[in-house]
């Protein structure tokens, strides 16, 4: 199958992986242990194993729950999954054991992969009925029946930091339409390699490069998590051209003292950000001292990933943009869910090939999430005259400060100008006097004499005193999820 910039991937996932199996090639490679998978590879051992849960008597829809860290064996229980058309159940490892026992519970999934490390917890906090898959029950093979494109692939569990975790359902058609937007919108090819070092039960480790991968005929390099004194290593061993990361890793890495390999600079074409706002400072100073070009995107686990993309150079990058809508359509809605003007501050919402099926079970969060066809992301953003999206800030993130509204954002790219901070998010706090009140927290260089007092005068200096934070907190990290997003509503609890 050949990649078409103006139509979205037709057919399923098992098509496609067949389509790569007959072309051959490597797949994907594993730096830190030396192993490799060729596409025919891949695809005859999911496609055994898929024979095998048909033969265990799963049917076709029904959650099968992927309990595993990046490696060669969780790339092949997703893929196994999606060629038998069960629905892949990815549980994000990062979110604690009440968050596993929920998305175990709630997704309905009788059997799971399990990887060795995650045994004690799974046997913590399984569901009553949930059998490990092991060899044995993969031995009885059978056909599997024949399925559709608009058949159940997905299953993501968003990470709930205001509520319970809600199930984002994916189709094959729409899992396959979100490495169809990061495909057309960085230009990949069978020539390329991207590097993959964010975990496969996050969209974007799974839709950017998984299904990019997959749909544009390239491959793979994938560790088991990332490494800042590693990195640069690991991208010349594997002969990488590309890298998906997030801010938190970018700005990780820029304090690292590692550099990459002339060659490595010479064949990476463009390292891509996502996941959240990428600080102007940081991307500037990345770029300056490494002389790879950040793309800067934007996406959600309910969009497969990538709604919004900077063009690769010598397109018009605008710094402090996630960039257009490649493969889908960007409006921003006014408080009324109308259209705004171009320049106008609103609700970013999107439709298009790559929108979520549904939230599983939960009919009323489906209906709240969509105005007509148009799916609310719950970001604030704006559109400029030439069709870029500046993002805002987030509306449940948003500071009402004296009822004046205060985006985080504004404040954090101030605080990352200090070349000593590393992490850096404002919050609110809740205050008698204004209602609420802005605080922040800062992560920064080790042995760095910064000090509170003065990154507060660097704010008044450049937002006015009636923005900037009352209090600056120094912590040894921030949380974060499993993207490595920073989980800014967190913070005024835990400080």
């Amino acid at each position: 199958m050949i990649l078409d910039k103006a139509m979205p991937p037709q057919g399923t996932v098992q098509n496609w992986l067949d389509t790569r199996a007959e072309e051959g090639g490597i797949a994907i490679l594993f730096p830190e242990t030396d192993e490799r998978l060729t596409w025919r590879e891949l695809r005859d051992e999911a496609r055994s194993m898929a024979q095998g849960l048909t033969g265990a008597g799963i049917k076709q829809g029904e959650s099968v729950a992927i309990v595993h860290p990046n490696g060669p064996s969780g790339v092949l229980a997703v893929y196994a999954a999606l060629y038998g058309g069960f629905r892949a159940t990815m549980i994000n490892l990062a979110a604690g054991p009440a968050a596993i026992a929920y998305a175990l519970d709630h997704s309905g999934a009788r059997f799971a992969f399990v990887h060795d490390s995650q045994t004690e917890t799974i046997a913590q906090v399984a569901p009553d009925g949930l059998e490990i898959i092991d060899p044995n029950l993969l031995q009885n093979k059978a056909q599997i029946p024949e399925f559709t494109a608009n058949q159940h692939a997905l299953l993501m569990y968003t990470s709930g930091t205001t509520g319970q975790p809600k199930g984002v359902v994916h189709s094959h058609a729409s899992l396959l339409a979100g490495g169809w937007t990061t495909a057309i919108a960085h230009d990949l090819s069978p020539a390329d390699r991207g590097f993959c070092v964010l975990p496969i039960y996050h969209i974007n480790g799974l839709c950017v490069t998984m299904m990019g991968a997959l749909v544009s005929g390239g491959s793979l390099a994938m560790t088991a998590k990332f490494s800042a004194s590693k990195f640069w290593e690991q991208a010349e061993v594997a002969k990488v051209t590309w890298f998906s990361v997030v801010p938190t890793i970018i700005s990780h890495l820029l304090h690292n003292d590692t550099n990459p390999t002339p060659e490595v600079r010479e064949r990476l074409r463009f390292g891509r950000s996502a996941s959240s706002a990428l600080a102007i400072e940081t991307q500037s100073a990345f770029e300056e001292r490494f002389n790879v070009p950040i793309i800067e995107t934007m996406g959600l686990t309910e969009t497969a990933a990538q709604i919004l993309s900077n063009p690769l150079p010598p397109g018009v990058r605008k710094i402090g943009s996630p960039g257009v809508g490649y493969g889908n359509e960007i409006c921003i809605l006014t408080p009324d869910l109308k259209a705004a003007p171009v320049n106008q501050e609103g609700e970013i919402a999107i439709r298009g090939p790559n929108v979520m099926v549904e939230y599983l079970h939960n009919p009323e969060a489906t209906k709240k999430t969509f105005a007509g066809e148009w799916l609310r992301t719950g970001d604030l953003g704006r559109v400029d005259d030439d069709g870029y999206v500046f993002v805002t800030g987030r509306l449940k993130e948003l500071i009402i400060k004296g009822g004046e509204n205060i985006a985080p954002r504004e404040i954090d790219e101030v605080l990352y100008s200090e070349p000593d901070v590393i992490e850096a998010a404002a919050f609110a706090r809740s205050c008698k006097s204004y209602g609420e009140t802005v605080e922040a927290a800062v992560a920064v260089k080790p042995g760095s004499q910064l000090s509170e007092k003065a990154l507060i005068s660097l704010c008044q200096e450049r937002l006015g005193k009636f923005k900037s934070p009352d209090t600056i907190h120094f912590l040894p990290e921030l949380p974060k999820g499993p993207s490595g997003k920073i989980q800014r509503l967190k913070l005024a609890d835990l400080v």
